[in-house]
């Protein structure tokens, strides 16, 4: 993790989608903007600072899911519950989700 995030331009996202993704390594929890906007409708946080959203994540999900739970979470966010109008009709998880026909 430091030695990628002293490379220009690589925070903490990029970094844990590399070594997640490159090398199976689980330092992390990749937060883009799906992962954040699907952290808040989840409940799963309050935060909105991108670090503050994944140390709260981090306490949730074992670390050997990690990598995959952002996959899911960007999946879901690209897919399902998009930014202006989720499709809460057609969702999977709407039973665990507290902001299920409210956005």
């Amino acid at each position: 993790m430091e030695e990628l995030t002293r490379l220009d331009g690589v925070g903490r996202k990029t970094a844990n989608v590399v070594l997640g993704n490159a090398f199976n390594l689980n330092v992390g929890i990749v937060v883009d903007t799906h992962v954040t906007r699907l952290a808040s409708r989840l409940g799963l946080t309050r935060h909105t600072n991108p670090e503050k959203i994944e140390q709260d994540l981090m306490q949730l999900v074992p670390q050997d899911q990690w990598t995959l739970f952002s996959h899911w979470l960007i999946w879901h966010g690209r897919r399902r519950c998009f930014a202006r109008k989720p499709d809460c009709a057609g969702c999977e998880i709407k039973k665990l989700c507290p902001s299920a026909g409210k956005v």
